[in-house]
């Protein structure tokens, strides 16, 4: 399966608007934003739980990072309510389950030798801090020498202006909306994902109180 499979290409995904596909386990479905392989696969996707869903026991060779955006997923580590960001390094394993339903932005088989660390980030735990730009704070969750994931939170009408980042940029809207302002403006609302491989990137407008996750240097 080839989806947005090029990842030296721009790719924008409307991901709320996206139909949910049925995952070879029950109860699982999947909105899929990038994809290359079948089921053992790279991937970035919005997945689904229905409650009282339990799915097997699996092994992540090259990774997985995940953000849950509804509800709570579980496993055998902890309870992971919406907000907490999760990173299980190459030659992980669990067993997620959630009683209650949940939904998570997840990636899988997206991580380098040098991604040794387990993280447990909560949102009740997490600091903010204020970024260079009035009306934004920022949540670093994770970083090393060649990448950074973050949070920013950012107020109605806020801008992040044009930057510069070599190896790419990564945006997943959480919550509210905002304006990618390129060649021409694209509205990114609540759960979609852009993908923008260059070192160049353009400035980004709040058009309601918003969140967005942001990794940047991975591509």
């Amino acid at each position: 399966m080839q989806i947005n499979a090029d990842r030296s290409q721009l790719a924008i995904v409307h991901g709320a608007h996206l139909p949910w596909v049925q995952s070879p386990e029950q109860g699982v479905e999947r909105r899929m934003l990038e994809r290359v392989g079948d089921e053992v696969a790279l991937a970035t996707s919005i997945v689904r739980y229905e409650p009282n869903t339990r799915f097997s026991a699996h092994t992540h060779a090259l990774g997985e990072e995940f953000l849950v955006l509804e509800g709570t997923f579980a496993d055998e580590h902890g309870a992971y309510p919406a907000g907490t960001y999760v990173r299980n390094p190459p030659g992980s394993s669990h067993a997620p389950i959630s009683d209650s339903g949940c939904v998570i932005l997840v990636k899988l088989r997206q991580m380098g030798n040098d991604e040794t660390e387990q993280i447990r980030s909560f949102g009740h735990q997490r600091h903010w801090s204020d970024a260079i730009t009035s009306g934004i704070e920022k949540a670093q969750l994770y970083t090393n020498s060649r990448l950074s994931v973050q949070l920013l939170r950012m107020k109605a009408g806020s801008e992040v202006p044009k930057r510069d980042h070599e190896r790419g940029e990564e945006i997943f809207v959480v919550e509210g909306s905002v304006l990618w302002c390129d060649e021409s403006t694209t509205t990114l609302d609540k759960w979609s994902w852009l993908r923008n491989p260059g070192n160049e990137h353009c400035a980004i407008l709040a058009q309601d109180d918003s969140v967005l996750w942001i990794k940047r240097g991975h591509l």
